[in-house]
């Protein structure tokens, strides 16, 4: 199955209401948080190039977000969502590193974060470089977290003074990236390391073995 995945554009606001509607009805079955978002805020995100949309011919597949926080020095990847008859397909993976790669095109110093209780989005964060982190190293811009309001889990962020809730922080950090040429070397030094541990443990083995073959030639002679 061939999906259509891009940075939508004006021209496909038509799609803000299945988006919604396709939200709603996900945070229903999973019985789990997603905060609820407003047909002006999904629009803005269209008119602003920051949401990427999945399609099946002209038929809605998917949807992603990103926004900024924090003067630029942080972005979420939010609202990830796949229609059902859709899933299984690799599209949530698909839809979210064509989000990372539009965050990182965009703002490439940024801290590149989410929140999420799902297992196999965080095995796809964990595929682009995502790391587990807590609340703390995430964004300390008070607007972000004022869009938990409308999750169902609200309550459990506010008793924790916001330091964990059933959402999972995961961060991925720019600056913890080796430049290519440092990084072939860290490689080149450890291939040689290992070669050198392996000539060392053969050249060991090899005294180990003359020394008792040496020690049974003399018992026998004794």
């Amino acid at each position: 199955m061939k999906f259509n995945i891009f940075v939508a554009q004006k021209e496909h606001k038509s799609y803000v209401d299945v988006i919604l509607s396709t939200i709603a009805e996900a945070a229903k079955v999973r019985g789990t948080g997603i905060a609820k978002r407003s047909p002006e805020y999904i629009l803005s995100k269209i008119e602003e190039g920051k949401a990427i949309l999945a399609l099946q011919d002209d038929v809605f597949a998917g949807f992603c977000y990103i926004e900024t926080w924090g003067h630029d020095k942080y972005v979420a990847n939010s609202g990830l969502i796949v229609v059902d008859d859709y899933r299984g397909h690799g599209l949530a993976k698909a839809i979210k590193s064509k989000a990372f790669d539009l965050s990182r095109e965009r703002f490439p110093d940024a801290k590149i974060f989410g929140l999420t209780t799902g297992l196999a989005v965080m095995k796809i964060n964990s595929d682009l470089g995502y790391r587990p982190v807590t609340f703390s190293e995430l964004t300390d811009d008070e607007n972000f977290w004022k869009g938990c309001k409308t999750c169902v889990n609200y309550d459990i962020l506010l008793r924790t003074e916001r330091r964990h809730c059933l959402c999972t922080g995961m961060l991925f950090d720019p600056s913890r990236i080796k430049p290519v040429k440092e990084a072939n070397n860290s490689k080149s030094k450890k291939g040689l390391k290992s070669k050198w541990n392996t000539i060392k443990k053969s050249v060991f083995q090899l005294n180990r073995n003359n020394t008792i073959n040496g020690i049974k030639k003399v018992t026998a002679f004794l």
